[in-house]
């Protein structure tokens, strides 16, 4: 067994510890931490795979800013068991069907799922030059699409967030 299979099974073992500490975690702090750690696991897979890029805006984006957000949000809820409304019989029905089924199409796609040689892939294969060769030759429509469109939602965000100016009264002056 190589380095590289013992680290392998070292992050994978880490993001499904820590992905079933996210769902039987009672305390939602507790989950959005072990989520966090689901998130370096699963970057630490792209670093593996030779996608250095992916791997850190899956850090930066992620666990740096989504979770962060996610972790502020849940401690501004202030949630505690009293508050919180109790499941019906019904719900739980939901939750054990739709996880069922969740389990059967994963279930599917292993098994039509032929293996990959990593060996024989370029090594080069997920370096920031091939994305960007890639992204500019074969995308250069929906990466400029995109681009416009998260510059319209900036304006508009500018023109949401802006204060009209109130006249100021009579002897005082606007600052």
């Amino acid at each position: 067994m190589s380095i590289h299979d013992l680290l392998f099974w070292l992050i994978s073992a880490m993001a499904v510890g820590c992905a079933l500490g996210v769902i039987l975690s009672r305390n939602p702090v507790n989950s959005v931490l072990f989520l966090i750690a689901t998130f370096f696991a699963v970057s630490g897979h792209y670093f593996l795979l030779n996608a250095q890029f992916l791997g850190i805006v899956n850090l930066i984006v992620y666990a740096g800013a989504i979770m962060v957000l996610f972790l502020f949000v849940i401690m501004l809820m202030n949630l505690n068991a009293d508050v919180e409304p109790q499941k019906g019989h019904l719900v739980q029905l939901a939750g054990i069907i739709s996880g069922g089924a969740l389990f059967l199409v994963l279930l599917a796609a292993i098994h039509t799922a032929s293996p990959v040689n990593i060996d024989k892939q370029p090594i080069d294969i997920g370096l920031i030059d091939n994305l960007g060769k890639v992204l500019f030759k074969e995308y250069v429509l929906p990466f400029e699409i995109s681009s416009v469109l998260f510059l319209s939602a900036m304006i508009g965000a500018v023109v949401i967030g802006k204060k009209e100016d109130t006249p100021a009264p009579k002897g005082e002056v606007n600052s």
